[in-house]
């Protein structure tokens, strides 16, 4: 057996407990970035429709065509072309809005797609994954041994980010000022949280890391690029603005690899190379996408 196709068998040590903190940890991320949201933000999206909605496809159909195309085309182990799916079906990640100003992109856009695809995913997500997986043999044949209840899923994204959205932009609405506090204090502190149980997966299966993080890092790197070079290429070809171009680029690059680690962990028992490669993307995207905006920085 080789290195590639041991992923499949292989399972990451993450404890219920673990678990637990994860999923809150996430909840807390999502209110902390609704905490910033009004409902005034998405009436900008019917003022600005064009970028929002060429925004919405390159996230939400063009970034899982293309995974697709990816999978096609490097063939990687079944369980690894499940994570890619997974990873390309998940929302915008949560640091998007942070990198999008810092880029000099359009904030108002970034902040309205990351509402609207973080509680579209509620539905998107499952039928995206289910979609592009079921159309790649492999991981079809993957998901029929794990008999996974898209139901559930549903629930699960709901309860993650649903909630804790809409409780965050009533907040807002409703106690502004504890709501602008409020944000400064978790949006740091809910990214260490979450960036330290990254850590802790890694520390719990070093070893299994460093087995076969060769792999994994080609494999990431590739899709990343795949991510970020659609979303600048769709925002070119239909001429936005460059603010526009940065965020449609910063938010299909940046995914919520958070939620599909809560979702491996709870419905594919910390399947190998699903949760390893959406780990590595939980940390590759924020080192590419500090870059692009530090590079972008300079140019309006």
């Amino acid at each position: 057996m080789t290195p590639s196709t041991e992923l499949d068998s292989i399972q990451l040590n993450f404890s219920s407990s673990d678990l637990l903190l994860l999923n809150l940890a996430l909840a807390l991320i999502m209110y902390g970035v609704a905490l910033d949201l009004r409902f005034e933000d998405f009436k900008y999206l019917a003022k600005n429709p064009k970028g929002f909605f060429l925004g919405v496809f390159s996230q939400f159909l063009l970034l899982p065509f293309l995974t697709w195309c990816l999978v096609l085309i490097m063939k990687p182990p079944p369980s690894v072309a499940l994570g890619m799916f997974l990873v390309a079906a998940c929302p915008g990640g949560n640091v998007s809005n942070f990198l999008s100003s810092l880029a000099k992109g359009n904030t108002a856009l970034s902040v309205s797609l990351t509402g609207f695809s973080s509680i579209i995913s509620i539905i998107s997500t499952p039928l995206n994954f289910a979609l592009w997986a079921g159309l790649y043999a492999p991981t079809s044949n993957l998901l029929r041994d794990i008999s996974l209840d898209y139901s559930d899923a549903f629930t699960t994204v709901a309860l993650i980010l649903g909630i804790p959205l809409i409780l965050g932009i009533f907040t807002h609405k409703y106690a502004p000022s504890f709501a602008e506090k409020a944000s400064k204090v978790l949006k740091p502190v809910s990214i260490l949280i979450f960036a330290a149980f990254v850590v802790i997966a890694f520390a719990g299966n070093f070893d299994l890391f460093v087995k076969y993080i060769s792999l994994i890092f080609l494999w990431v790197l590739a899709h990343n690029f795949v991510a970020l070079g659609s979303g600048f290429l769709c925002g070119k070809l239909f001429r936005l603005p460059l603010a526009d171009v940065k965020t449609m680029t910063i938010e299909t690059g940046i995914q919520n690899s958070g939620l599909g680690l809560v979702l491996i962990f709870t419905y594919f028992d910390g399947l190998g190379g699903m949760a390893i490669i959406t780990a590595w993307w939980g940390i590759w995207h924020l080192i590419s996408g500090m870059c692009i905006a530090s590079l972008w920085k300079s140019k309006v």
